[in-house]
């Protein structure tokens, strides 16, 4: 695996709450580890919660004991929510924070994925597969019925998230086991990107042959380009090495 990530303020927000990790080589029993979270909150409170989340998290899963991945990342997520509950009850200026959490480990072929928000897991081939199912508003419009998806990027009720971390004692993610390709790429990111780009945009982009440095580059500038309205974090990830 090789993957890279990058995160970017937009052109509209004065601080950036969005917080990525990648490592393509072992952490802890994980033989790899990817990471996309957004942060929601006050001015520090959004920007603490995704941080704090990203690094308890990974020191969680240097020092954990188990060995099954689907395990290891319920348990940390389940870890990591407690403590931004308990330091939101410590500290009245981080009251009222959250976070989304997207968060993948790949081994060999199989690809395991846990989620909780609005933050997106994407397996990106011949056409754009979203693997994640947001936890929003206007997702559970969707499934009933009252929603055409079509029309999600121009609802004012788009970032209404319904469940994230920290926002109470049941944080429940969803899981996810994937086959992957050959040639298929892996994209992890914030809403600030897909509220901006198509989905077919944005796999035209990841899938060029040029190095994935240079796809997070494309994907945030022209994200920025349509209105930059949100914080963009991505992350992504390919099999093998870069063709040029």
């Amino acid at each position: 695996m090789i993957s890279y990530g990058k995160t970017d303020i937009g052109m509209v927000r004065a601080m950036n709450q969005d917080t990525i990790y990648f490592s393509d080589k072992p952490i802890g029993n994980l033989p790899n580890l990817y990471i996309v979270a957004d942060g929601m909150g006050g001015h520090q409170a959004g920007d603490y919660a995704s941080a704090h989340a990203v690094s308890w998290f990974v020191e969680y899963v240097k020092q954990c004991k188990y060995e099954n991945p689907i395990t290891i990342l319920k348990t940390g997520i389940a870890k990591v929510n407690d403590m931004l509950l308990d330091k939101a009850q410590q500290h009245k200026e981080l009251k009222g924070m959250g976070t989304t959490f997207v968060t993948a480990v790949i081994v060999d072929d199989q690809m395991y994925v846990a989620n909780i928000g609005d933050s997106r897991l994407y397996v990106m081939g011949e056409e754009p597969k979203q693997v994640t199912l947001d936890h929003s508003l206007v997702e559970e419009l969707i499934r009933t019925g009252q929603l055409d998806r079509r029309r999600v990027r121009f609802h004012p009720e788009r970032n209404i998230i319904t469940r994230a971390l920290g926002t109470g004692r049941e944080a429940v993610p969803d899981f996810f086991e994937i086959t992957l390709q050959e040639h298929e790429k892996v994209l992890l990111c914030t809403d600030g990107l897909t509220n901006m780009i198509e989905d077919d945009e944005i796999r035209d982009i990841v899938m060029q042959k040029i190095f994935i440095d240079k796809i997070c580059d494309q994907l945030i500038e022209r994200a920025n380009y349509y209105g930059g309205k949100d914080n963009i974090g991505v992350v992504i990830i390919e099999q093998g090495l870069n063709e040029v």
